[in-house]
């Protein structure tokens, strides 16, 4: 019976200590330097966006935020890497949409599980997408453009930053949506794809705002539509795509995770600095020069959002049938 109630009082107690441990361990966070990795090369939306948090989330912190770029496979090295740190809250990692909720359903295989090796702690943001013509194209608004792909044996060509990127899955979502005669041309990167359409080679683009914006602006491209779920500050007289299609809303986000197992006062005080980072006034304006919408939202947000789009992703990529091997 003493040892039955030994048994009884030390669960209790052992549990107590692993909380006081984790809120001691959460207290006295950080106390060296933060490694986050950015999955891509420098010098992209992604990278750039991460290095603008990085900087500020290291002043309120008290510790520097030290980026370390670790391209490779569309985000999966990188992520990779980070899912399989020390759980301790000194290795962090910007996740992209394209790696964390296409990457599983379109490559043959992903070293991480998104669910069950990452930890989310809080969206950065959301960059929009916009459809974008050559001036050339007889079309002046969405709806033209649907009809024109669908009376045209041919159909309408489209160009991508790739096979299995957002805007690729979101070109492919529209034509499921729609019936439009879409065609997708996958490219190595946005900018000769921004050249082709230029140059009136390539029909149709869907792309990130920021990389577009320069050459709507100079009347290079025809901006059709956005596919965010309001019309743009930016770009004010260009409509949605809900507009005609309701309900249609397609960003590219990125956002900041830990291994998972990191202790929940460590998730919790991260979260709390990204939000009030990126709600900082030059922050914001810095953000929204890369076509990224401001969130900070919780962790728990961040995992529902996650796992909607994991599923989201998984019916486009089995009616379009893409793989990457």
């Amino acid at each position: 019976m003493a040892m039955r109630w030994l048994t009884r009082f030390r669960m209790p107690c052992l549990a107590a200590l692993c909380l006081l441990a984790g809120a001691a361990q959460a207290g006295d966070y950080p106390g060296k330097p933060i490694r986050l990795i950015v999955p891509f090369a420098p010098g992209g939306v992604t990278d750039t966006g991460a290095r603008i948090v990085a900087e500020q989330l290291g002043h309120r912190l008290g510790q520097q935020v030290i980026v370390e770029n670790k391209p490779g496979a569309s985000g999966n090295i990188g992520t990779q890497m980070a899912a399989a740190a020390a759980p301790d809250g000194y290795t962090l990692v910007v996740g992209f949409d394209g790696t964390l909720v296409i990457n599983p359903h379109v490559y043959a295989r992903v070293p991480f599980d998104t669910l069950k090796d990452l930890a989310p702690i809080s969206k950065i943001g959301d960059a929009a997408l916009v459809i974008v013509t050559a001036p050339t194209l007889p079309v002046t608004d969405f709806a033209s453009l649907v009809a024109y792909s669908k009376r045209n044996e041919a159909g309408v060509s489209y160009g991508s930053a790739g096979t299995g990127s957002t805007p690729h899955l979101a070109g492919e979502l529209l034509r499921v949506r729609t019936g439009a005669h879409f065609v997708h041309i996958p490219y190595k990167g946005g900018g000769q794809a921004m050249a082709d359409v230029v140059g009136g080679t390539l029909p149709m683009l869907y792309t990130a705002v920021a990389g577009a914006y320069p050459f709507i602006q100079r009347g290079q491209m025809r901006a059709i539509a956005v596919s965010s779920a309001q019309r743009l500050a930016s770009l004010p007289d260009v409509p949605t795509v809900s507009e005609s299609v309701p309900g249609f809303e397609v960003t590219s986000w990125i956002g900041l995770l830990a291994p998972a197992g990191t202790p929940a006062g460590i998730i919790e005080r991260l979260q709390r600095e990204v939000h009030a980072v990126v709600h900082q006034p030059q922050v914001r304006e810095r953000l929204a020069g890369l076509g990224i919408v401001a969130s900070g939202n919780t962790p728990a947000e961040f995992r529902r959002q996650i796992e909607a789009d994991l599923q989201k992703y998984a019916e486009v990529v089995k009616a379009a049938k893409i793989r990457i091997d």
